[in-house]
């Protein structure tokens, strides 16, 4: 007994190095003082139980009040730590300074608009459509009626990856996907992306986000295909928004037409406008009827069914609505720039 009440005696002088010890030594200290396995204090009140009644209730008291002093001697040296770290901390700030806006994630311009157009389209029966990025030349350029010697074949305008297989150079695949694979009426929009051999300039990029439909039925006629275009146009930008069509040409659509809507910047007038290059309108897309033989390369009987088919880029739709100058802006990733419009980064 005599010696665990010396020992006790010897361990008190220590609480005096607990108020001096820094960060790094505190932890061991404690662990060297009432640590579970191999603590001083530890030991010592291991081997009470085995005292007699008497030395066992001496012993056991005092090396119990022991213990509370060091655990109280413990945690006030942590709170006076804990408080020299947080004054330290507010002493390096500027407290006049603004506070900074918490980055978050969000989506892409073009991809809202990507989702408002296939809403918009949805309402009026379509379904989204997807394909692969990777696509035969049979069913990029000659299941469209492209002829064999068109320029977009060439490989200085289209990436190709061997001898019949490219990066796809518009979403019109999957219209012969899906005429191949499902029997008439069809109804479908088809976003995705793109690639051609174009210079990454302020109106042009390599790879883009293209959108396009196409609804093929008995008896679907141009004015169906006027009427569910400028619909959409209304739509998506304003209900009293003026389209009109003017005649085009796709190897794909006969007759083909390309839309233009009321330049959203000037409102129409072209006054001053850069945007519409003062002519008050704005091309959005290109459109026609399918071409018999494109309905006929698909095993679609051409007598019976009729339909129309149309073609815009969402980036490009983005730059109208917003008025925006560089279709850089757009892939640049600038997040000062997409926080200006809403779902976009902040």
């Amino acid at each position: 007994m005599r010696d665990l009440l010396a020992a006790i005696a010897q361990l008190r002088e220590r609480l005096e190095e607990i108020p001096q010890a820094d960060e790094r030594r505190l932890p061991d200290l404690k662990t060297e003082i009432l640590g579970r396995k191999a603590g001083a204090l530890t030991t010592i009140l291991a081997r009470v139980p085995r005292l007699d009644a008497a030395s066992k209730k001496q012993v056991g008291a005092a090396a119990n009040a022991l213990k509370r002093e060091f655990e109280a001697a413990f945690a006030a040296r942590e709170r006076e730590l804990r408080g020299g770290r947080a004054a330290g901390a507010v002493a390096g700030l500027d407290l006049t300074m603004p506070g900074r806006a918490r980055w978050q994630g969000g989506l892409h311009l073009v991809t809202q608009v990507v989702d408002e157009i296939c809403d918009i389209f949805r309402e009026l029966g379509f379904t989204r459509a997807v394909g692969p990025e990777a696509e035969t030349e049979r069913n990029n350029f000659f299941a469209l009626n492209f002829p064999r010697d068109h320029p977009a074949l060439d490989a200085q305008d289209s990436f190709y990856l061997g001898e019949d297989l490219l990066l796809r150079t518009h979403t019109s695949p999957v219209q012969i996907r899906t005429l191949e694979r499902y029997p008439p009426p069809i109804r479908v929009v088809i976003p995705g992306q793109v690639y051609r051999r174009d210079p990454f300039d302020a109106s042009h990029s390599p790879v883009f986000e293209q959108l396009e439909g196409l609804a093929v039925d008995d008896g679907i006629t141009f004015v169906d295909f006027k009427a569910t275009l400028a619909t959409f146009a209304r739509r998506f930008f304003t209900a009293d928004t003026r389209v009109r069509f003017r005649p085009s040409f796709f190897p794909f659509t006969e007759p083909s037409a390309e839309m233009d809507v009321q330049c959203q910047i000037c409102g129409g007038t072209g006054e001053g406008c850069a945007t519409c290059k003062q002519t008050g309108w704005m091309e959005i897309l290109g459109s026609g009827m399918v071409h018999p033989a494109v309905l006929e390369n698909c095993g679609v009987d051409s007598e019976r069914y009729t339909g129309f088919a149309w073609g815009m880029g969402p980036a490009r739709i983005a730059m109208t609505r917003h008025g925006i100058p560089d279709i850089r802006l757009l892939y640049e990733s600038d997040v000062r720039f997409l926080a200006q419009f809403a779902g976009g980064t902040r």
